[in-house]
C-alpha cells in the first residue's frame, strides 16, 4: 500500500517549509530584489558575486511557490527509495553546481552570444528540483501506457483519414508541474530547469566528484546499527536496503 503524507521522507518535508517559510520571509521583510541576478547591473556594475550562492534560497512569486511544493511533494518517492541520508547527500553534493553554473552559464556564454540581450535568471531552487526530477525519470519506472488517437480532416488530395496516436506513460502527468517552473520566466527559468537535468544525470552517472559520499546517519536521525539496534529487532530499514 502507498504511504501518505511524509513518512519516511523527512528531508522533503524539511525542504519544503524552507521554500514557503523563504518565500514569506523575504515578502516580510522586502528583501526579494536580493534574490533574482540580473548580469549587468549586479555582477558587472555593482561587483555583486555573493548572489550565486543565495539566488536559489527562495522563490519570489506565490505561484512559482505553488509548484515547486507540489512537484517536490510529489519528488517524495525518491527519498522512499534511497533513504533519507542518500537523499540529504545528493542534495548537499549537486547544490554547488545548481547554484554557482547557471549564474555563470549566464553571463560569460549565454549573454555574450545573444548580443546582450539575455540579462535575468529569476531566483528559486528550480535547479535542484530539476536534478531531482532527473533521477525520478531514471529511477521510477511507468506502471502502464495509454495512447490518444486523433483523426485528421481528409485533405482534397486524398480522400483518406489519417490518425495521429499520442503514447503516454503513468508518468506524463507527473512533468506538468516541472514544466510550468522551467516556463514560468523565460528564458532564465529554462536555463535552470536544463542546468538542473543535466547535474542530476552528470550525478548519477558518477560523472561529479565525491557521488559516492554520504552525510553522517545523524544528520538526518538514523541511529546505528550496533548491539543497540540489534536488540531492538536488526539494523533497521537503511541496513537492510544495503544489504539488498
Amino acid at each position: 500500500m502507498q504511504t501518505s503524507g511524509f513518512s519516511n521522507a523527512p528531508v522533503t518535508r524539511l525542504l519544503i517549509a524552507w521554500i514557503v517559510v523563504g518565500s514569506m520571509l523575504a515578502t516580510l521583510t522586502d528583501t526579494k530584489m536580493f534574490f533574482y541576478i540580473q548580469v549587468v547591473p549586479h555582477f558587472w556594475a555593482y561587483w555583486q558575486w555573493w548572489r550565486v550562492f543565495i539566488w536559489q534560497a527562495c522563490y519570489t512569486n506565490s505561484t512559482e511557490v505553488l509548484f515547486a511544493c507540489l512537484t517536490l511533494y510529489h519528488l517524495r518517492i525518491i527519498e522512499r527509495l534511497w533513504g533519507s541520508r542518500k537523499f540529504a547527500s545528493f542534495i548537499l553534493l549537486t547544490l554547488p553546481y545548481t547554484s554557482l553554473l547557471p549564474p555563470l552559464i549566464l553571463a560569460l556564454i549565454l549573454r555574450p552570444l545573444s548580443l546582450n540581450t539575455l540579462n535575468y535568471l529569476p531566483a528559486g531552487p528550480t535547479p535542484l528540483l530539476f536534478a531531482l526530477l532527473a533521477q525520478y525519470h531514471a529511477a521510477i519506472p511507468p506502471t502502464y501506457r495509454y495512447k490518444l488517437a486523433t483523426t485528421a480532416t481528409p485533405t482534397p488530395s486524398t480522400a483518406a483519414m489519417s490518425a495521429i496516436t499520442l503514447t503516454f506513460t503513468s508518468k506524463t502527468t507527473s512533468y506538468f508541474l516541472p514544466l510550468q517552473l522551467s516556463l514560468a520566466q523565460l528564458p532564465g527559468s529554462l536555463l535552470c530547469a536544463g542546468v538542473g537535468w543535466a547535474v542530476g544525470y552528470a550525478w548519477r552517472n558518477e560523472v561529479l566528484p565525491c557521488s559516492e559520499w554520504r552525510v553522517p546517519g545523524w544528520v538526518v536521525g538514523e541511529k546505528g546499527s550496533g548491539a543497540g539496534a540489534q536488540g531492538r529487532g536488526g539494523e533497521g530499514f537503511e541496513g537492510l536496503r544495503r544489504r539488498l
